[in-house]
């Protein structure tokens, strides 16, 4: 019996000659860069997700490629334009195509991947579909803004953190489903349930993931542990533990984290009380309460394989920190 595994294995060389194939006629000086980023062993989640819709729901898996694809080029931008935001050094363990290739190319890359996934987008001639991933990079963008925005502010809130995870990740992941529904004209109920889905998973997502940061190392989450933290960036498992400080201690060392003069002795200092106050643990007991969302909304698709592959789905990311 086909398992989700058979069916990464099956499209995720589909999805890696489309994107290889389509990224040669871009223009020479991003071109190289284009591929650092999108042929340097991602998961592929994003467009499997897509494709795995689009056959829950009746659609044709190849008819859907392109579609795939153009969610993956978005992801792809967005992390070119974080990791220069961000300053980061590392990305899927190898150095950041910024300080690789230059922060200008990089920038460039990322627009570049932009227009390349809504070209993809256009061919479809589906004005729904067009405003449904033009909403994502919208409010990807706005997610990136808010973290800007909020990054000193001690006093963030599990709201406006989620706020912003639902920005920079949740409605990419919204996008995945949604716009597979929109392609596969699929009713109104469904419509929203693949929305739901989508959205949840992706908020689950990203909340393991900042969890996973400071309770894995380098092999397998891509960047040291800990990396978040020398990034700068408020994370739920780092709010807990600012929270759990006194107001002046608690600036005191945001204000070290923001300039990135964090002492090494101080950092390896956060990451056990993270540990040992059992922060990232909190933070992954929030992912199962988005899981069960998401698990829910399965319900209203049919009962097909690609169903029950989606169920796998919510396992692999309930578990890929074990």
């Amino acid at each position: 019996m086909q398992t989700l595994q058979d069916y990464f294995y099956k499209w995720v060389p589909e999805i890696d000659n489309h994107l290889s194939r389509e990224i040669e006629g871009l223009n020479s000086i991003v071109t190289p860069l284009a591929r650092h980023v999108l042929l340097s062993g991602g998961k592929r989640l994003r467009p499997i997700l897509c494709m795995l819709t689009a056959a829950g729901l009746g659609y044709s898996e190849e008819k859907a490629l392109p579609l795939a694809c153009s969610l993956e080029l978005i992801h792809s931008a967005t992390l070119l334009h974080d990791d220069v935001l961000d300053g980061a050094e590392l990305r899927r363990g190898a150095t950041a195509a910024h300080l690789s290739f230059g922060t200008t190319e990089t920038i460039l890359a990322g627009d570049a991947l932009l227009a390349l996934a809504n070209k993809f987008v256009t061919s479809y001639n589906n004005i729904s579909l067009t405003s449904c991933l033009s909403e994502t990079i919208y409010q990807t963008a706005t997610g990136e803004i808010l973290e800007i925005e909020k990054m000193k502010d001690t006093s963030l809130s599990e709201q406006e953190y989620l706020e912003i995870i639902i920005g920079k990740t949740g409605y990419l992941m919204q996008s995945c489903c949604q716009s597979s529904a929109i392609l596969a004209d699929s009713s109104a109920k469904l419509q929203e349930a693949a929305k739901s889905f989508g959205l949840n998973l992706g908020i689950a997502f990203q909340l393991i993931d900042d969890a996973m940061d400071y309770t894995k190392n380098e092999e397998m989450t891509g960047k040291p542990l800990g990396g978040d933290l020398r990034e700068g960036k408020l994370t739920l498992p780092l709010i807990f533990f600012l929270q759990s400080l006194q107001e002046d201690e608690q600036q005191d060392v945001l204000t070290k984290i923001k300039e990135k003069r964090l002492p090494k002795k101080e950092e390896n200092w956060i990451i056990e009380e993270i540990y040992n106050n059992r922060f990232s643990h909190k933070t992954k007991e929030e992912a199962m309460f988005y899981l069960q969302k998401a698990s829910d909304a399965l319900y209203f698709f049919p009962d097909n394989q690609a169903k029950e592959f989606l169920k796998e789905m919510i396992d692999f990311i309930r578990n890929r920190d074990n």
